[in-house]
């Protein structure tokens, strides 16, 4: 049995999962995309089952022979600098290409697969998929246009403002980033995802095939990720959320995920995200739950 955890060494995520495989017997190796093409080969004959990667020191690994694959991180290909910038581009897209490509051909299990990658890209559809299944979601603008932004504030008490693709934490909206000149040259750069606020407790529910788990995160941050003093507390969910679980990891792609919630002072459950490469670490030492035997049994089943 062959497992590739996407990624390397360097997460300690990565480094978790392969320890624990590795000491249960499987044969598990990094895939680093960014070790290509200059130091990973990967080979494909469309139309057959023919195909293969070498990894770096390593014979060729035939695509039927790969059991399961860990994605971890995927941070693209590496080209070196070349002079014409046109080839640049040209290499780069190939490599690119190629690697996209024999991803999907793979025939192994994925957790997560490219499409849940893909999907987890275009942040807003997943807010519009989870209300097309009856999930409660906030109110929610995507836009570049001042005067929709303003009018958007306007209509909340209060309301907060993140990154549409993500890499950023969630920010309150203030009187200061809607003055007129700075919000012209702020959304010239970018648009935005202003958000209303919805008071209440952190949640978080891990979904790892038809398992959940979750847990209460106790913070005053806005952003409990920015919180290291966060306290996480094992929680019973209604059992219609726990559905909601399954359903939204099914209609995202996703056979495993991070899905983050807020619970409001009436009890109701408004869903915010779900994270297709989530960390877990924390979370396990501090709730119990056996998330890295849920994922390694995904893996090796």
């Amino acid at each position: 049995m062959h497992v590739l955890i996407l990624g390397n060494a360097a997460d300690a995520h990565a480094a978790h999962i392969h320890q624990v495989l590795e000491q249960r017997g499987v044969s598990v190796a990094y895939w680093d995309t960014q070790q290509f093409p200059s130091r990973l080969c990967l080979s494909w004959q469309p139309g057959t089952r023919r195909g293969s990667l070498r990894l770096p020191n390593a014979q060729p690994l035939p695509l039927t022979e790969i059991h399961s694959v860990f994605w971890r991180s995927f941070s693209g290909v590496w080209v070196p600098q070349l002079n014409d910038p046109r080839q640049q581009v040209i290499a780069t897209q190939d490599a690119m290409s190629a690697l996209r490509s024999l991803m999907q051909a793979c025939p192994g299990r994925w957790v997560n697969s490219w499409q849940a990658y893909q999907f987890h890209q275009e942040k807003p559809l997943q807010l519009g998929t989870a209300q097309q299944l009856g999930v409660a979601i906030p109110a929610t603008l995507i836009s570049n246009d001042p005067i929709q932004v303003s009018e958007f504030a306007q209509r909340y008490k209060r309301a907060i403002f993140k990154p549409v693709y993500g890499g950023a934490h969630t920010q309150w909206l203030t009187a200061d980033h809607l003055n007129p000149e700075r919000l012209r040259l702020a959304l010239s750069l970018s648009p935005v995802t202003l958000q209303e606020y919805i008071p209440g407790t952190n949640i978080r529910t891990y979904v790892i095939g038809n398992t959940v788990y979750a847990a209460e995160i106790r913070s005053d941050a806005l952003d409990f990720r920015e919180d290291e003093a966060a306290q996480l507390l094992p929680l019973d969910l209604p059992d219609a959320v726990w559905q909601q679980c399954l359903a939204i990891a099914q209609a995202f792609f996703l056979t495993w995920t991070a899905i983050d919630w807020r619970r409001t002072p009436t009890g109701d459950y408004v869903f915010l995200e779900a994270n297709p490469s989530p960390m877990f670490l924390h979370f396990e030492q501090q709730t119990g739950f056996p998330i890295t035997d849920q994922l390694v049994a995904l893996l090796t089943a």
